[in-house]
């Protein structure tokens, strides 16, 4: 979707408080470049008023009277897609079902305020969610996913003896849950160690990797400080801690780290590839999926530098490509393929020789 410069993102706000919508639209009110067009208190009127206003965003509630708001997604996704953004308690139903509502389309979760959260946090960061949310190219429900390109003998394994490369680091933004997910369908059990840095706020990365390990053949966990990045195994940093990986005697192990934000983002795939780029070398493939910003594109040219091999989604295929041509951009990009054959792509990459360090 391309929202004229000159005008503003024009926002519904779908949520059962009043309190909520009142404090939503205030404090959105003042933000240069947003306008509030209107409120619905379900998704009913909801219905109604996307049809009338013709917004460009829509931030949606998930417990609501009548319709709840995954129900009222799925149809919206199918029927009408609209950038949406989850605002969601942080219990463990709420995870939940922002997770859920991500796997149907909405483009990013916030979590509503609730004890040392405040209202101020939570509108700063909302603003710049409904700016990047304008651009994206929100995906039709239902639609069929872009299938993997079986371009090895299997799904990608660790057992192909020649894999010469040895760790998988993975990042990803806007729409990478749902990407992350389609890529992963394309590795086996015994895949190479995988570890992705996804955007993602603290409480709901834990759930996205249960309902991921859940689905797929290997082990995938939200990542504590010392886990064995070993085969079989996907580690996922935990949202609010930036992620690390260093080199032992044998194989790699990661470190979960508190810190400064890094790109305005903890987990950062910059702080994550530059580890990747120090510890593993031209040992690392790295695949920088859909997302906002630039954050990833430095450490994906430090993995080149070293001899890594180095993917990015192509544009066709994302629903947002801000990260993946921030990358390019940097010239540390050996291929950029769509998100169906990045699963084969790694394991191509896998399986040449590590190239020259280049720095």
């Amino acid at each position: 979707m391309a929202i004229e410069a000159t005008r503003p993102v024009r926002v519904l706000i779908v949520d059962d408080s009043a309190v909520v919508r009142r404090l939503l639209s205030e404090a959105l009110t003042g933000e240069a470049g947003i306008e509030v067009v209107g409120t619905a208190p379900d998704p009913f009127v909801a219905r109604d008023k996307i049809l009338a206003l013709s917004p460009d965003v829509l931030t949606l509630d998930i417990e609501m009277p009548g319709m709840d708001g995954l129900s009222f997604l799925k149809r919206l996704m199918h029927y009408h897609p609209l950038p949406v953004i989850v605002i969601s308690s942080l219990g463990q139903a709420g995870c939940g079902a922002s997770v859920e509502a991500l796997r149907l389309g909405a483009l990013d979760v916030l979590a509503k305020p609730a004890g040392p959260y405040s209202v101020g946090d939570l509108t700063a960061n909302l603003a710049g969610k409904i700016r990047d949310a304008a651009s994206a190219r929100p995906r039709r429900a239902g639609a069929v996913a872009e299938p993997q390109v079986a371009g090895l003998s299997s799904l990608v394994s660790f057992s192909n003896p020649k894999a010469l490369r040895h760790l998988v680091a993975i990042g990803s933004s806007t729409g990478g849950t749902q990407a992350i997910e389609q890529v992963l369908q394309g590795f086996a059990a015994n895949c190479p160690p995988i570890v992705i840095a996804q955007h993602i706020p603290a409480g709901f990365s834990r759930t996205f990797a249960e309902r991921l390990n859940q689905l797929l053949p290997m082990e995938v966990k939200e990542a504590e400080n010392g886990d064995l990045a070993a085969p079989g195994r996907v580690l996922i940093a935990p949202g609010g801690f930036h992620m690390l990986v260093e080199k032992r005697t044998g194989g790699y192990r990661v470190l979960v780290r508190d810190g400064p934000l890094v790109c305005y983002q903890r987990p950062s795939v910059d702080v994550l590839f530059g580890s990747v780029a120090q510890a593993a070398g031209a040992d690392a493939v790295a695949a920088i999926l859909t997302g906002m910003g630039s954050d990833g594109a430095n450490g994906m040219k430090r993995i080149w530098d070293r001899g890594g091999w180095t993917i990015a989604q192509d544009e066709a295929s994302c629903v947002v490509y801000g990260m993946p041509r921030e990358a390019v951009k940097t010239g540390g990009v050996e291929e950029s393929v769509s998100l169906g054959k990045v699963a084969e792509t790694i394991g191509r990459g896998l399986c040449r020789p590590p190239g020259p360090t280049k720095q």
